[in-house]
């Protein structure tokens, strides 16, 4: 289990003896913590599977877990737990969440606080619609069309699949899951979730909503783009790729080309004729539909068969860092 500290305190205190004898390594990462959690740990923690390691400045939430990945990896772990020390995560839910990578069914499980209606009671407002709006964004730019709640940080990761990810290529700040993400579909594992209910006890939160919409967004979109050039014009080819070739020029064109005679009837005071709104129109609807078409093959495409048990197999490189090299 690996647990990031910052401005924790105490708190890790009550959630340490609470993790169960399923865990045979404690990783809790000090983040240049203002309050000395890790000295904290140090001083009281007598568990002897919790080991502390510490930055000597802040690299965000990202930053401190890639260090843990580090450690789980370097300790020859099977399963990584990513795991808050706020205590809004039951370390009692760890054995439901590494199941279905211990059963060969996923690769990664993330936990889902959006599953049932009832889980959502206590979470603040500015937490529900921002974790909505961000599960759509996410949705495209990792591929995981079924997932939701990208920003849920109790996730659980087979160490075979971890060691196909780049860890240096992951970001460092609340953008990290949702990255996270994007990285593991480019290695085609599978993705589960474990409906859990969202803990909330007025505790306070680094994480700014609206300091975060443009980095979000465009991460987002930065993934997106990527995902979309490599998954299906340079690993592959396929009849998706032609549709979305032609559907972004005809809807380009169409949006276009209607909006500048639009402008103009409205200077004019004449109407568009029949022929130009059909020639603005016609693009619109074709690349509309062929978008649509694409999308449908995107979700359809999205993985199915977990990678771990195969690369699991494979024998381990002499001198195989994290990131596979």
């Amino acid at each position: 289990v690996v647990i990031p500290c910052f401005r924790i305190g105490k708190a890790i205190l009550d959630l340490l003896p609470r993790i169960g004898p399923e865990v045979s390594h404690v990783i809790v990462v000090d983040d240049a913590c203002p309050e000395r959690t890790g000295e904290q740990v140090r001083g009281a923690c007598t568990d002897p599977r919790v080991r502390v390691l510490s930055h000597e400045q802040n690299q965000g939430v990202g930053g401190a877990v890639v260090t843990g990945y580090r450690e789980a990896l370097a300790l020859d772990a099977d399963i990584v737990v990513k795991l808050d020390g706020d205590g809004q995560m039951d370390p009692a839910l760890i054995p439901a969440l590494v199941r279905p990578l211990e059963t060969g069914q996923a690769d990664y499980c993330k936990g889902n606080r959006f599953h049932r209606v009832g889980f959502l009671r206590g979470m603040p407002p500015v937490r529900l619609l921002g974790n909505a709006g961000l599960s759509f964004l996410t949705k495209a730019s990792s591929g995981y069309w079924q997932l939701f709640d990208p920003t849920n940080g109790f996730t659980a990761i087979h160490a075979a699949a971890l060691r196909e990810i780049d860890l240096d290529a992951l970001a460092r700040r609340y953008f990290f899951e949702s990255d996270l993400l994007y990285h593991l579909n480019q290695v085609r594992a599978v993705v589960r979730e474990l409906p859990m209910p969202a803990r909330y006890a007025g505790e306070a939160s680094s994480l700014r909503p609206g300091r975060m919409v443009v980095p979000f967004l465009r991460g987002n979109l930065r993934n997106l783009v990527r995902r979309v050039g490599y998954g299906y014009f340079l690993r592959g080819f396929s009849v998706a790729s032609v549709e979305l070739l032609i559907a972004l020029p005809l809807i380009a064109f169409g949006a276009g080309f209607g909006l500048w005679h639009w402008a103009a009837s409205v200077n004019s005071g004449l109407n568009a004729t029949a022929g130009t709104v059909m020639l603005a129109a016609l693009p619109l609807i074709l690349g509309t539909q062929l978008l649509l078409s694409w999308l449908n093959y995107d979700v359809a495409s999205e993985p199915r068969q977990p990678v771990h048990p195969m690369l699991a197999r494979l024998p381990r490189r002499p001198g195989a860092g994290a990131d596979g090299t």
